[in-house]
């Protein structure tokens, strides 16, 4: 399966998301490897990609948090058990990993 995170240039939280993805793949018995980082440039490639703010975690070219917001360049916010926060939770990617099992 292929992993990417999705960042925009400069983005603070891009180092952190990147560390949070492959630990959690990991942890989840994935292999890392095939993660790669994808950093939207422009508002077309955010329009194409369904690009909803960054950092963005997909799989297979699926965000893993589906948003309703319009795509757009721009910083996203998760909900944390503490609240807003620029990541999400480790638990909340690990959830969000398996859910990926039950979909196929």
């Amino acid at each position: 399966m292929d992993f990417e995170l999705r960042t925009i240039p400069g983005c603070p939280n891009g180092a952190p998301a990147l560390k949070l993805f492959r630990e959690v793949l990991v942890a989840e018995g994935r292999d890392a490897e095939p993660l790669t980082v994808r950093e939207v440039a422009c508002e077309n490639e955010a329009q194409e990609l369904q690009f909803h703010g960054s950092p963005s975690f997909t799989a297979e070219g699926r965000d893993l948090f589906p948003a309703e917001s319009t795509p757009a360049l721009s910083c996203r916010l998760y909900r944390t058990g503490k609240g807003l926060a620029g990541l999400p939770s480790a638990e909340s990617l690990r959830k969000a990993l398996r859910g990926l099992d039950s979909h196929n």
